[in-house]
């Protein structure tokens, strides 16, 4: 057996036990794809990452990313909590106060600041949703479709099938059937506080289809809400948004476009260190 370096950190808050946690283990060249997938079976975390050394001559690592039930080519919160274990480890990037994670997805940079990091969003692919499939959808999270306001496939890594409401307190009553979710899709759902409020809009996300019934708070649907929101004026160029607040995370994700890029960022503070041994 070998030990690898382990740490688990808690992304998108400045506060142990809050935001979404993450398993990461350094290192982890020697591990098997199977090694792997057990270890984040046994978390039983919404993802677990491994950090590798790159074979992209312009990163700085390259992370694999997993579920309990399968691997995933890029995911946020797992990308920010990756890039903070290896800089508390010891990692220097090659570029100063900038990141370059090699994943499934390609290159993602991650800008470093005094409050944390943010991570420039993977390209996104939007689609239409079927009459059919927005049907099942609402009838498992017991949503009226008036309640809707506009739906889309959102498309940058994971597939999310989205829907935007009309408030944060719609978001928040929802009340889904995950085992009927868990043979349809990843469903995100978003909608707006009042004018004025700490946070512009409440996330919820359901991934029953990989073995998570609610992530905590998720960096790639933020990711592809802020583009899908900003593009049709619903959403401004900098806001925050709040998720995790109906599994008491009270996690704080901070979005902004600069006019070329989308910068999806937040705090992550690490909970446990230790030594993993497989």
């Amino acid at each position: 057996m070998s030990s690898f370096k382990f740490t688990q950190v808690d992304v998108f808050t400045d506060q142990p036990l809050k935001g979404n946690p993450l398993a990461v283990v350094q290192d982890a060249d020697a591990l098997s794809d199977a090694q792997m997938q057990a270890f984040a079976h046994w978390t039983n975390l919404s993802e677990t990452t491994f950090l590798l050394q790159p074979t992209d001559p312009a990163a700085d690592y390259r992370v694999r990313i997993f579920t309990p039930n399968g691997e995933l080519p890029f995911a946020g919160h797992p990308t920010l909590g990756s890039c903070h274990a290896w800089l508390q480890a010891g990692g220097v990037p090659r570029v100063r106060g900038m990141v370059v994670q090699q994943c499934g997805v390609g290159l993602v940079r991650i800008r470093q600041s005094e409050t944390g990091a943010a991570f420039a969003a993977p390209a996104l692919k939007m689609e239409p949703v079927d009459d059919e499939t927005l049907d099942k959808v609402l009838s498992a999270l017991g949503l009226a479709r008036e309640r809707v306001q506009a739906s889309q496939w959102l498309q940058n890594g994971p597939r999310w099938l989205t829907l935007q409401v009309d408030s944060a307190e719609t978001v928040l009553s929802l009340e889904p059937d995950h085992n009927a979710l868990k043979d349809l899709a990843e469903v995100g759902v978003v909608g707006p506080y009042p004018e004025g409020s700490p946070c512009q809009f409440e996330l919820r996300a359901f991934a029953s289809v990989i073995g998570v019934p609610e992530d905590p708070v998720t960096g790639s649907l933020n990711a592809g809400v802020a583009q899908w929101l900003i593009e049709r004026g619903v959403a401004p160029r900098r806001y925050t948004a709040s998720q995790g607040q109906c599994l008491g995370r009270a996690g704080r994700v901070q979005i902004e476009h600069d006019g070329r890029t989308l910068w999806v960022g937040g705090q992550s503070v690490s909970c446990i260190r230790g030594e993993l041994t497989l």
